[in-house]
């Protein structure tokens, strides 16, 4: 599958800086056997390339990287609980302290070897590329290293890969959980669109409807070939990590994630920073899945007060700070999540902006598919459709909805709600 970068940065906007960052993007069979071409055509200066990956990646596709570079590095991390922290980021660092100068960086693996990869690759000042063994998550080609670090889940400034070898042969043979996380983290977009242009039709925040409209069309695809992820179909495969990808490359164009997440995303974050529940090990997009189910229920049932018409309006809605300090008790990550909420993103709305724009915030929940139908999609590749699903107690659902907006400063409408007197009902 080739694709057309130039076509795609066309949708970027170059008052805002708006381009991408990639030479190029293969998702084919085979791939990998393009590899010392590519080296040879793109990075033929680069002397000293290191690849990282895990005992499990290097297994399924490292090998053949080093059968094509023999004078390849390779630093394999121990799998085992190993995540995109400050703890796999040492463990890395270790072995490149080692090797001493670098040019070159290949990240060999899935979600947690790309980030610490790209973490890297930026405080080096050098290149990596991308070599994804699993279609699991869209943050492939992303310019940030989603992490959690002391307990606190943050977004690092790193760098793109400069190129994406994707061979079919490789993630297609995946395990079916990554594949099913995958497909959660791309049907979060859903939820994460429809934050955007709520918050866009509320207070003017910048929208790029090129890439929102791509986006859609992105999630068509997806959601016509799920039935091939199950019979093993490879053009499925292909589809499911070219819209990963693609989704990535939004993010890129505007220059930070919000495309591709919201609401969702502030479950996911809000679980993994164990601040309301035990630590759970489930894969990023199965928590995301999860998210976007329970945030369209309340969405859905607000839409229900909405055509009703009869609600009151908060004139306004100060940041619940006791609500936070009750339930972060780690000092340190409570202390992130009040500095992460001043100013307080909603002191310029007020209940009157909301009611104005009733009959846009009604067309655009209208759009948001009904939890049914995300459930039939997840079940498809038999993905987490509830907290259960994910080691999480269904009791601990009101207090998610009601804390995950505090988790990151972007406006979702789940923390819009909190202006509308039917609040409490609906997130119960």
């Amino acid at each position: 599958m080739k694709i057309n970068l130039k076509k795609i940065e066309k949708m970027g906007d170059p008052t805002r800086n708006q381009k991408i960052l990639l030479d190029d993007i293969f998702i084919e069979k085979n791939a990998l056997s393009k590899l010392p071409e590519i080296m040879n055509t793109y990075y033929k200066d680069y002397q000293s390339i290191v690849m990282i990956c895990d005992e499990n990646t290097y297994n399924i596709a490292g090998k053949k990287v080093e059968s094509k570079l023999p004078n390849i590095n390779t630093i394999v991390l121990d799998p085992n609980h190993l995540h995109a922290d400050e703890h796999g980021v040492e463990q890395a660092d270790i072995h490149l302290k080692k090797i001493g100068k670098i040019d070159f960086l290949i990240a060999c693996g899935s979600g947690t070897v790309h980030d610490i990869t790209r973490y890297h690759a930026y405080n080096l000042g050098i290149d990596f590329m991308s070599i994804p063994t699993a279609a699991s998550v869209d943050g492939f080609v992303s310019t940030m290293a989603a992490m959690t670090w002391k307990g606190m889940k943050k977004t690092f400034t790193a760098v793109s890969p400069r190129f994406v070898l994707a061979d079919t042969e490789i993630f297609s043979k995946a395990p079916a959980r990554l594949t099913a996380s995958g497909v959660g983290d791309l049907l979060g977009k859903y939820t994460a669109l429809c934050d955007w242009k709520i918050a866009h039709a509320v207070t003017g925040e910048y929208i790029n409807w090129d890439i929102v409209n791509w986006e859609y069309d992105i999630l068509e695809e997806l959601v016509q070939t799920l039935d091939g992820l199950s019979k093993n179909d490879e053009k499925a495969y292909e589809n499911l990590m070219y819209g990963l990808l693609m989704s990535g490359l939004a993010m890129q164009l505007m220059g930070y994630s919000r495309p591709a997440s919201c609401c969702e995303h502030h479950c996911s974050h809000l679980w993994e920073e164990a601040a309301i529940n035990e630590p759970i090990d489930f894969y990023h997009g199965e928590k995301v899945g999860v998210g976007m189910i329970i945030c369209t229920q309340v969405y859905k049932k607000a839409l229900s007060y909405l055509k009703r018409g009869d609600y009151t309006l908060h004139a306004s809605v100060d940041v619940e700070f006791d609500l936070i300090k009750d339930n972060f008790k780690n000092e340190i990550l409570q202390e992130e999540i009040l500095k992460e909420n001043e100013p307080n993103i909603m002191e310029n709305i007020t209940g009157k902006m909301l009611k104005d724009r009733e009959s846009d915030i009604i067309s655009i929940l209208e759009t948001l598919p009904n939890v049914t139908t995300m459930m039939e999609w997840i079940n498809k590749v038999n993905g987490c459709t509830s907290m259960n699903d994910i080691g999480l107690s269904e009791d601990l659902r009101p207090l998610t909805l009601k804390l995950s907006p505090y988790v990151r400063k972007r406006l979702s409408f789940m923390r819009l709600l909190k202006f509308y007197d039917f609040y409490n009902a609906v997130i119960e």
